[in-house]
């Protein structure tokens, strides 16, 4: 007793003690919980049952399918001496509902001109053929892999080099004769000059069915239609976020002449970053007012995927935010990607490497879930 006594008094002063090898035998413990922790603790229980209850199996699960009165049509491009593909056919906004008909379609962006302002990690890649729009489709086609090529006509520009009507369509004529992938035809942007350069672009195509980019508000689309109808082509219908405006425009062009099958619609890319959202929102909606029964919205959708590259994260030197040799790709990807699984259905692209995995994944699109055949695409950065 003592030696507790002393003990004891030495602990008077002391707020805390800390006991090394402690030990501790006993037969039996009781401990007295607080009612604020036993009511948790049934709490917990209690709800953890429920969870168990409600929780599904993978197996289980059924993903709501929606059937909807409405049909995409489907725009076949490519005729002639080319290997025709084909856009839209859609009965359901998303894969799970139905497996697409069609593939999305990825196209190779090339140019009449040598570009100086492409970025760098794009440039290296053509700096070779950059002279010859037609080498230079011939090795986005045999290299890359594209499903098509944009033919690009910026050199047609007034305040480029001014090159007349028939100087593009020489420039068409050429890309032609290297490969034979379906075409997109662009002009410079000229709302004045561009209806007679894709005039001239389209007789040079006649029979090709090529799509003519693009009409819109701004430009005679009448001449444009024409050219479509007289030459066999189809018609990118563009317009800038908003489906009403898309909905005039296919209607003013199908009151041209053009039917459902030769109108292809460009709602405008928003670049990930950057308004993506609203293409995404403009997007759907449009898709959803033709699966609804719309005559005017029933048509394919495309993205102008290059504009990701406006977005400096995708261009501009940056230690902090790593290599563009990568950024640059995965911004056009994910941009194009983004856009894929809202419904789109062509994408006009620059880089090889993004060019390449979005085609591979829109591969998958038009198979059942668990294929034994999909594209590896998990280690496709190495490639850069």
């Amino acid at each position: 007793m003592d030696k507790i006594s002393q003990l004891l008094k030495l602990m008077e002063n002391t707020d805390s003690i800390e006991i090394n090898e402690f030990r501790m035998d006993f037969e039996e413990l009781e401990l007295h919980l607080a009612p604020a922790i036993q009511q948790t603790i049934q709490q917990t229980i209690a709800k953890q049952e429920i969870i168990e209850k409600t929780l599904l199996s993978a197996g289980e699960f059924n993903p709501p399918i929606k059937e909807y009165p409405g049909k995409i049509a489907q725009v076949q491009l490519g005729d002639g001496t080319r290997k025709p593909v084909y856009l839209g056919g859609q009965e359901s906004l998303y894969r799970f509902e139905q497996p697409q008909p069609n593939q999305p379609i990825v196209t190779f962006d090339v140019f009449d001109i040598p570009m100086p302002g492409l970025p760098r990690p794009i440039r290296e890649h053509f700096e070779d053929v950059m002279e010859s729009p037609g080498e230079w489709a011939k090795k986005a086609v045999k290299d890359y892999g594209a499903n098509m090529v944009t033919m690009h006509l910026i050199g047609t520009g007034p305040k480029v080099m001014d090159k007349s009507p028939r100087e593009g369509a020489q420039a068409v004529e050429e890309v032609l004769q290297a490969v034979k992938v379906p075409l997109v035809i662009g002009a410079s942007g000229d709302p004045v000059k561009d209806p007679l350069v894709l005039e001239a672009a389209a007789e040079a195509a006649e029979g090709e069915r090529c799509l003519l980019a693009s009409a819109n508000m701004d430009l005679d689309y009448k001449k444009v239609a024409k050219a479509a109808l007289d030459y066999g082509h189809a018609v990118l219908s563009w317009s800038i976020i908003d489906v009403n405006m898309q909905k005039s425009l296919n209607k003013y062009l199908m009151n041209e002449g053009l039917k459902q099958t030769d109108i292809v619609m460009d709602p405008t890319t928003c670049a990930l970053g950057y308004g993506i959202e609203f293409s995404i929102d403009v997007i759907t909606r449009t898709r959803l007012g033709g699966l609804k029964g719309d005559p005017d919205l029933q048509m394919p959708m495309s993205s102008g995927t290059t504009n990701a590259w406006g977005s400096r994260e995708a261009w501009m030197k940056n230690e902090a935010w790593g290599p563009t040799d990568y950024r640059g790709p995965l911004w056009e990807i994910m941009t194009g990607l983004t856009l894929m699984l809202n419904g789109v259905d062509i994408f006009m692209m620059l880089h090889p490497t993004s060019v390449k995995i979005l085609r591979e994944i829109g591969e998958t699109f038009t198979k059942e879930y668990l294929t034994t055949d999909l594209p590896q695409i998990d280690n496709w950065i190495s490639e850069l």
